[in-house]
C-alpha cells in the first residue's frame, strides 16, 4: 500500500476539514450543519440531534409536534447528544434549542431519508448538461421534497461535521445536484405521498475503498492489495476511506430509511475482490448507522472498457453482492445509447427503477416489474441447455423481434461459440451445431454487451455465466469466479 497521501487542494472540488469542531468549549450551543432549518427527519424514529456546548452547560430541547421539552447536558468534551421520537410523516414543524442561546430549526417535515452515493454517475447533474434533470429544473418545485449536497472533501480523519445545507427543491437548488438521485426522491415523494429528503454523497472516479473505513481495507491484506492497485490522481481520492471520514462519518448519526449506489467503474481493474469490498463497505455502513437499512445499487453499464471483460467481470462481482441481506440492483443495459461514453445520458429511468425496487422491498407496494430476470439453472438435455430464470413469470420477448443475442454456449473444450437461442415460455433454450454437449452458457459476458431479451414486463435480463472458469481480463493478468 502506498503511504497515504492528501490530495492537493482543488478550489472548486474541496472543503478543507482538517479542523473537526472539537474545541473544549463553545460558549454557544452549535448543531452540525445536517442539523438545520429546512430538513427532513426520518418519521416514526428516534432522531437523533447533537451539537457541541461547554462541558456542564443544559440545553433544552422543545419539537413542536408533541410540545414535548427534553434537555440535555453537555459532558466533559464539549460534546452532547439526544434522542427525540419523530411522529408519522408530516409537518412543518420548528425545533428550538435554549443554552446560553437559542437556535430555532423551522420548516422542519417528518418523512423518509435517503443517502444517494457512488461516482459519477450518480454525481451528474445539470453541471454535466443532463438534459433530463435540466428539462426538469423548470417544473421542480416541490415544498415536500429536500435535498442535501455533500460537498467534496477528504480526510485521512473521522469528521465531525460537514459543510452544506438543506434546500427545498427547486431551479435553483436542483443545479449540480444528482441526477439519479433526484429522480430516485421525487418517485418515492409521489409515490409515498410523504415528504422526502435525500442526501447527495458522490464523487466522480472513485473507487469504493474510499467510501470504506479506512480499517476496513487496511487491515484486509487481500483488500489493501488491491488499493494499492489504484490509480493516483489530483481528481479524486483513492485512498482508503478518505471519502468515508468526510463525507459519510459526519452523518452517521442522522437517521435514514436507505441508501441508493451508483459505483463500480472505478473497481473494474480489481474486480477480483469487489464482492467482499463492497459487502464490507455496506455493513460498515449499517453498523456506522446502527440500522440493517436497505442499500440498492446499480449494475454499471456496457462500455467499452480497454481490457477486455473487466466489466463482465465487475458485475458478476456486484451480482454477488446480493447474498448481502436487503439488498438489491437494477439492470441497465438497455439504457445506453454510447458504449464509448462511461456516463450513459438517461439518468431518470435509473433513478425510477431504483424507486421501483424501493417501494416494492422497503415500502411494501404493488410494483408491477422491479427485478431484473436473474438466471436460476441449466438443464442440459441431449444438445440443448435449458435456462430457468427468476423473476420472469411470464416469460421473455426481445426488444427487435429477434432471436435473443449476446448468447454463448462451450463444451468441456471451454471454447465458447455463438449460440442459438429459442423462447419456450419461461424459459430459454440454447444451443450450437458446433457444441455437441453443452457444459456452459454465458449471457451479455463481454464490456460492451448491449442484449435485446427482457422479460415480458420489459425489464433487462441480467448478465450471468454458469462456468467458473478463468477469464482473461487484459494485461495477462487473469481473474477467477471466486
Amino acid at each position: 500500500m502506498r503511504p497515504n497521501r492528501q490530495l492537493p487542494q482543488i478550489s472548486f472540488l474541496f472543503v478543507v476539514l482538517t479542523i473537526t469542531f472539537t474545541s473544549p468549549a463553545f460558549a454557544v450551543v452549535r448543531l452540525p450543519n445536517i442539523i438545520a432549518s429546512n430538513m427532513v427527519l426520518q418519521q416514526k424514529s428516534e432522531a437523533v440531534l447533537w451539537g457541541w456546548a461547554d462541558p456542564g452547560e443544559k440545553i433544552y430541547i422543545t419539537t413542536s409536534w408533541n410540545t414535548k421539552t427534553d434537555s440535555v447536558t453537555g459532558d466533559r468534551d464539549a460534546r452532547w447528544k439526544i434522542k427525540v421520537a419523530t411522529p408519522q410523516a408530516g409537518g412543518p414543524y420548528v425545533i428550538t434549542l435554549k443554552g446560553s442561546n437559542v437556535i430555532t430549526l423551522d420548516n422542519i417535515l417528518i418523512g423518509e431519508v435517503w443517502v444517494c452515493s457512488g461516482q459519477s454517475n450518480m454525481e451528474w447533474s445539470s453541471y454535466q448538461n443532463v438534459q433530463q434533470i435540466m428539462d426538469e429544473m423548470l417544473n421542480s418545485a416541490n415544498a415536500n421534497l429536500r435535498l442535501f449536497h455533500v460537498p467534496k472533501s477528504t480526510s485521512k480523519f473521522p469528521q465531525e461535521n460537514i459543510e452544506g445545507n438543506w434546500k427545498t427543491c427547486e431551479s435553483a437548488s436542483l443545479e449540480g445536484f444528482s441526477a439519479v438521485g433526484y429522480f430516485f426522491a421525487k418517485a418515492l415523494q409521489q409515490k409515498l405521498n410523504v415528504p422526502v429528503g435525500i442526501i447527495n454523497s458522490s464523487w466522480g472516479g472513485t473507487p469504493a475503498e474510499v467510501w470504506a473505513p479506512e480499517g476496513l481495507v487496511t487491515n484486509d491484506p487481500e483488500l489493501l492489495t488491491a488499493a494499492g492497485k489504484q490509480i493516483v490522481t489530483a481528481a479524486w481520492p483513492v485512498d482508503p476511506g478518505y471519502a468515508y471520514n468526510s463525507m459519510i462519518h459526519p452523518i452517521t448519526n442522522f437517521p435514514i430509511a436507505g441508501a441508493i449506489w451508483y459505483q463500480g467503474e472505478g473497481n473494474v481493474n480489481t474486480a477480483a475482490t469487489y464482492t467482499k469490498l463492497f459487502s464490507a463497505m455496506i455493513n460498515s455502513w449499517r453498523e456506522a448507522w446502527q440500522k440493517q437499512f436497505p442499500f440498492y445499487f446499480v449494475e454499471i453499464a456496457p462500455f467499452a472498457y480497454p481490457n477486455p471483460n473487466v466489466g463482465a467481470l465487475l458485475r458478476e462481482a456486484q451480482a454477488k453482492t446480493l447474498t448481502v441481506p436487503k439488498t438489491g440492483m437494477v439492470v441497465i443495459s438497455d439504457l445506453v445509447d454510447n458504449i464509448k461514453d462511461i456516463h450513459p445520458k438517461n439518468k431518470k429511468d435509473v433513478g425510477l427503477r431504483l424507486a421501483n425496487y424501493a417501494l416494492a422491498e422497503t415500502y411494501g407496494q404493488n410494483v408491477q416489474a422491479y427485478k431484473s430476470p436473474y438466471f436460476n439453472r441449466m438443464e442440459v438435455i441431449g444438445s440443448k441447455a435449458n435456462l430457468y430464470f427468476d423473476n420472469a413469470p411470464a416469460g421473455f420477448k426481445t426488444s427487435d423481434g429477434q432471436s435473443p443475442n449476446e448468447f454463448y454456449v462451450a463444451g468441456a473444450d471451454q471454447v465458447f461459440v455463438p449460440a442459438s437461442v429459442k423462447i419456450e415460455n419461461d424459459r430459454l433454450v440454447v444451443s450450437s451445431a458446433q457444441v455437441k454437449t453443452p457444459v456452459a452458457v454465458r449471457f451479455a459476458f463481454s464490456n460492451e454487451a448491449m442484449p435485446n431479451v427482457f422479460s415480458k414486463d420489459g425489464l433487462p435480463v441480467a448478465p450471468f455465466r454458469t462456468d467458473n472458469w478463468e477469464v482473461k481480463s487484459g494485461s495477462g493478468r487473469s481473474a477467477n469466479a471466486d
